[in-house]
C-alpha cells in the first residue's frame, strides 16, 4: 500500500477522502456526478465533439470528449429540535481523458490537461428563525443555486451559482420565496487605459417565487435578477471600464402528469449586462435586450419507449450588432429491451443567425445511436454504460470544438466509443 505523504492531504481529492474516512459512514452524505469513456473519429485520431459555432450548448449523447467528475460531501453538524446546521461541499475535476495520469500542474507534467475547482462550500442554517420564518433556511458560501437546465444538451438557462448568501424557502402560503446575493468576477480584464487592469466584481440580486399552484398538476415560478458591476474607485476613473448592469425576468410553468412525464416551459427577458449570461451580470459587451424561450419535457410514448425533447429560441439584440438568434431542437427517444438494457437515438439541430449583416448564418445537425445498460428502466436511471456512434454535419463555418481529427475544410464527421455516466 502506498504511504500518503503529508503534502498530499492538502490536495482536494485527498482531503475529501480523509474527511470521509474520519467520520462514521452513515453520518456523511456522499453525492456526486461523473462521466468518462473512450472514443475515436472515423479516419483516425481522438474523438471529436460537435457544437455549432455560437451555440450555447451541444447535444451531448455520444458527444462528450472529456472526463468530468463532481465529488460532494455533506454533514449535519448540529441539530436541536427543528433547527439544524448543515455543511455542504463539492470538488469538481475535468480532463481531456487522454492519459492515465492527467495532472493540473503543467510545469511538472508535460501531459497535464486537467483542472480542478471548488464548486460548493457552504453552511445552511435550517429553520433559523422558527417563530418569524418557520421552515426558512439561511445560507452563506459557495453553492449551486437553484439551477435550471436542459439535460440532453447540458444547457443551463437560469444559473447564478457561485459565492453568495441568502434566505430560501420562506413560506408565503401561496408560494415559497427565495432571495440571494451572488457574486461573479470577470476574469482576464486587459484594458490598462489608466494604469489599472484588475478584474471587475459583479453583483447579482436574485428574487424568486415558486411552488405556486396554477392548474391541475401544474405550477408556476417567477424570478427577477438584477445585476450590476461593482467598480472600485480606480475603475470608476478608468474610461475603459463599463459600469454595466442588467435585468432578467423569468416565468416558468411546469406541467406534471404530462403524457406519463412532464413539460417545462420557460420565458425569459433580459437587458444589458445579463444578456450574455444565465442570470449573472457581466461586463465588456454592448447594451441591448434578449428574449429566450425554452420548452422541454420527458414523455412516455408506450410501456417501452420514453422520449426527452427540447425546443430553444434565443434572440440577443446588441447595440453594436454583435448579437445573434439561436434556434435549437432536439429529441432523444429510448427503447427499453428489458429492465437494464435500452437503445437510444438522439437528434439535435442548431441554427445561428448573426445580427451583423456581413456575417453568414450557420447550422449543425447531429445524430447518435447508443446501446445502453442502466441501473433500471427509467429514462433517468444511472449509472449507465453506453456504446455509441455519432454523425454530424455542419454548414457556414467550422464547428466550435477544435480537434486534429477533423480537417478545417471538412463539413461532417463520424465518431464512436464507449462512455459511462453516473449520478448519486
Amino acid at each position: 500500500m502506498n504511504k500518503i505523504q503529508p503534502a498530499q492531504l492538502f490536495r482536494p481529492s485527498a482531503l475529501l477522502a480523509a474527511m470521509l474516512l474520519a467520520s462514521p459512514a452513515l453520518a456523511v452524505d456522499f453525492h456526486g456526478y461523473m462521466r468518462s469513456g473512450i472514443g475515436a473519429t472515423a479516419g483516425g485520431g481522438d474523438q471529436a465533439c460537435f457544437q455549432a459555432a455560437g451555440a450555447s450548448a451541444k447535444y451531448r449523447l455520444g458527444n462528450e470528449c472529456e472526463t468530468y467528475a463532481e465529488i460532494g460531501l455533506g454533514k449535519e453538524v448540529w441539530k436541536e429540535g427543528e433547527q439544524s446546521f448543515y455543511v455542504d461541499s463539492m470538488i469538481a475535476y475535468k480532463s481531456d481523458q487522454a492519459n492515465d495520469w492527467e495532472a493540473t500542474d503543467s510545469d511538472s507534467n508535460p501531459y497535464a490537461n486537467g483542472t480542478s475547482s471548488i464548486r460548493q462550500f457552504n453552511v445552511q442554517a435550517k429553520n433559523f428563525l422558527p417563530d418569524t420564518l418557520p421552515g426558512a433556511t439561511l445560507w452563506a458560501g459557495k453553492r449551486y443555486y437553484k439551477r435550471h437546465d436542459v439535460h440532453i444538451n447540458d444547457y443551463y438557462y437560469w444559473d447564478v451559482s457561485g459565492p453568495g448568501a441568502g434566505i430560501e424557502d420562506i413560506d408565503l402560503g401561496f408560494a415559497k420565496a427565495h432571495v440571494a446575493w451572488m457574486r461573479n468576477t470577470d476574469g482576464d480584464w486587459t484594458y490598462n487605459g489608466a494604469g489599472t487592469g484588475t478584474n471587475v466584481a459583479n453583483d447579482t440580486l436574485d428574487f424568486r417565487l415558486n411552488d405556486i399552484e396554477f392548474n391541475t398538476d401544474g405550477k408556476l415560478e417567477f424570478g427577477y435578477n438584477y445585476g450590476k458591476a461593482n467598480l472600485s474607485d480606480i475603475q470608476e476613473k478608468d474610461p475603459g471600464y463599463s459600469d454595466q448592469k442588467g435585468h432578467l425576468v423569468t416565468v416558468e410553468h411546469v406541467q406534471g402528469n404530462w403524457f406519463g412525464g412532464y413539460n417545462k416551459l420557460a420565458l425569459q427577458y433580459g437587458t444589458d449586462g445579463i444578456i450574455g449570461s444565465t442570470g449573472r451580470n457581466t461586463t465588456g459587451n454592448s447594451n441591448g435586450s434578449m428574449v429566450r424561450l425554452v420548452n422541454q419535457g420527458v414523455v412516455s410514448l408506450s410501456d417501452n419507449i420514453e422520449m426527452m425533447y427540447v425546443q430553444i429560441h434565443e434572440d440577443k439584440d446588441f447595440d453594436n450588432d454583435s448579437g445573434q438568434a439561436w434556434t435549437s431542437f432536439g429529441v432523444r427517444p429510448v427503447y427499453k429491451w428489458n429492465d437494464t438494457m435500452s437503445t437510444a437515438l438522439e437528434f439535435g439541430y442548431d441554427y445561428i443567425d448573426p445580427q451583423a449583416d456581413d456575417e453568414k448564418s450557420r447550422d449543425l445537425k447531429k445524430v447518435t445511436l447508443a446501446q445502453q445498460w442502466s441501473a433500471g428502466r427509467s429514462f433517468w436511471a444511472r449509472p449507465q454504460i453506453r456504446a455509441f456512434a455519432t454523425y454530424a454535419m455542419w454548414d457556414g463555418g467550422r464547428y466550435n470544438a477544435a480537434s486534429e481529427s477533423i480537417e478545417p475544410g471538412d463539413d461532417n464527421g463520424l465518431t464512436f466509443g464507449v462512455q459511462a455516466e453516473a449520478w448519486w
